[in-house]
Formats: structure tokens, C-alpha cells, sequence
């Protein structure tokens, strides 16, 4: 065979290769446009139920976002105008009872899971209470705070309501936590341990700071979650449309922006009607504003 008669060959061969990899890849490309578009359909049919909420909220409540409505006292029946500052006050009061307690107890069950002993007994035990106290009907937090605190102290307060709303919080926080403090590289803690570190050092210094954003992002879902539970609410904090007079006030029934919307919403006034669907977008807002902060202070640093 002549040496032009093999080199036609050859780039008979190299010519019909290309053909069968472009009519693979052709083929391949098809089924990524299929898969993908179908990805963005299912996204969009699932993501239906929110925006349809969302716009429902802002058709109906938004006009009745305005200074007055966000600092005035709830109205009296037949009366006009009026708002929901109380329950937004109260609302913020009792989340932050409830974060003070929970976040520090969480963090440092999760430090105890995450760092001192995770696979002792104590720490099995204590992780599988934190998962089943993740499914645990929120008014039974409720129902247990008033025995024993709604009872004891004979009125319904703040205090109960923000420690209601900790019971919630806390397995969220473990959780998440020790999640976010296992997932610190075991050689940058080697690294601190090789230059004499203790372990209380290579935790303050170290996992902490390094898993910080993980912890962040589980304590603003869980505060998120608890701004907008109403069962327990109901048992602890029950409802008023004052505003809470100082530390005395935080001992006395207080007002909250889901007990509200559950009170307004089925009264036979225009007035509560309109009261309650503002309160809810401003609730959705702020549930909405701790999520898209998880997102964006939880992304991962290292």
C-alpha cells in the first residue's frame, strides 16, 4: 500500500470517529437539556405554593404596612385604624428570652457532643433526645411549660412564653452545631494540639471560630422557627394589646404576632381582618429575613 493511499485511510478513519463522538455527545447533550429542564419544572411547581402565598400576603396585607400599623396599639371592635406594635414587641421580647437560654445551652451540648466525648453513652443519649425532641408537637411545649411554670407562678408572661419557645429552639441548635463543629478539618486541630494546645484551647481557639458560620446558621433557623409558633404561645404567654411595661410587664399575659393573627383573623371586622393579614406578612418577612441570613452567614469558610 502506497503511502498516500494509507494516509487517506487514516483520515477516513479520524473522519468517521469524530462523526460517532459528535452523535454521542449530541445525544448526551440532548438528555442534559431534557433532565434539566424537567430539574427547573419540578423547581417551579414546588416553589408554586410559596409565591402564591407571598403574593396573596402582599396583596392583602401590604396596604396596610404603614408607620401607624406597625406602632400602634391593636383597635377595639367597631373601632378604626389601630396596628400591631405590641405583638411585634412582644414577639422579639420572647424570641430573645428564648435565645438567651437556648443558645448558650446548645452550643455547649454540642461542644460536649462534637469535641469531649461524642461516643459516651451520656452523648448517645443526649443526641437522640435532641432528635426526637425535633418532632415534638410544639403545643406539648407548650402544655409542659404551663404545668409547671403557668401554674406555679399563676399568670400567664413573657418568661413562660420565651421558655416555651427555648424547649423549641434548643435541639435545632444542637443539632446543628455539632454538625458544624464536626465538619472543622481534624488537621488544623491536630496542628493546634502539635503546638501544645489544650483542649479547651484547640475549642475556644480552633473548632469554634472555624464552625462558627454552621452555628450560626442553625441558631437563626431555630429563631426563625420560634418566631412564628403560636400552640405554645397560647398556654404561656396567652395574648394582650399593651405593650410591655418593663421587667414588671414580662410577668403579665403578652402579646405576640401569630396569637394575634389567630385572634383577628376570625373576627367578623374588616378592621382585625385587614390587622391580621398585615401581621402576617410582617411575620413572613422576618422568618423570611433569618433564613436568607442562614444562607448566606452559614456558607462555608474553610
Amino acid at each position: 500500500m502506497t503511502r498516500v493511499a494509507s494516509e487517506a485511510l487514516l483520515e477516513q478513519d479520524l473522519a468517521s470517529m469524530k462523526q460517532l463522538r459528535g452523535s454521542l455527545l449530541e445525544g448526551r447533550g440532548l438528555k442534559s437539556r431534557i433532565y434539566t429542564g424537567l430539574t427547573w419544572a419540578m423547581a417551579i411547581l414546588a416553589s408554586l405554593p410559596l409565591f402564591s402565598v407571598l403574593y396573596m400576603l402582599i396583596a392583602k396585607g401590604g396596604a396596610r404596612i404603614n408607620l401607624e400599623t406597625l406602632t400602634e396599639l391593636p383597635p377595639a371592635a367597631f373601632e378604626f385604624g389601630g396596628g400591631i406594635g405590641p405583638a411585634i414587641v412582644g414577639t422579639a421580647v420572647m424570641v430573645a428570652i428564648g435565645s438567651a437560654i437556648s443558645i448558650p445551652i446548645g452550643i455547649l451540648a454540642a461542644i460536649y457532643l462534637a469535641e469531649v466525648d461524642p461516643y459516651s453513652k451520656l452523648a448517645e443519649t443526649a443526641r437522640f433526645l435532641a432528635k426526637v425532641l425535633t418532632g415534638f408537637p410544639s403545643i406539648l411545649a407548650g402544655v409542659f411549660v404551663y404545668a409547671v411554670l403557668v401554674v406555679a407562678m399563676k399568670s400567664y408572661s413573657a418568661w413562660a412564653g420565651g421558655i416555651a419557645l427555648a424547649v423549641l429552639m434548643l435541639p435545632t441548635i444542637i443539632l446543628t452545631a455539632e454538625e458544624a463543629l464536626k465538619q472543622v478539618p481534624q488537621k488544623m486541630k491536630d496542628a493546634a494540639y502539635g503546638m501544645g494546645c489544650t483542649r479547651a484551647q484547640v475549642v475556644a481557639a480552633v473548632t469554634l471560630p472555624t464552625g462558627m458560620p454552621g452555628v450560626i446558621t442553625g441558631v437563626l433557623l431555630a429563631v426563625a422557627g420560634a418566631a412564628g409558633e403560636s400552640a405554645p404561645l397560647l398556654f404561656t404567654a396567652l395574648f394582650s394589646t399593651y405593650f410591655i411595661n418593663g421587667l414588671e410587664g414580662l410577668g403579665q399575659p403578652t402579646a405576640s404576632l401569630s396569637i394575634l393573627i389567630y385572634n383577628f383573623s376570625g373576627m367578623p371586622y374588616d378592621n382585625q381582618i385587614e390587622l391580621a393579614w398585615a401581621a402576617s406578612l410582617v411575620l413572613v418577612l422576618i422568618i423570611l429575613v433569618f433564613n436568607i441570613l442562614a444562607r448566606v452567614l452559614g456558607r462555608q469558610k474553610f
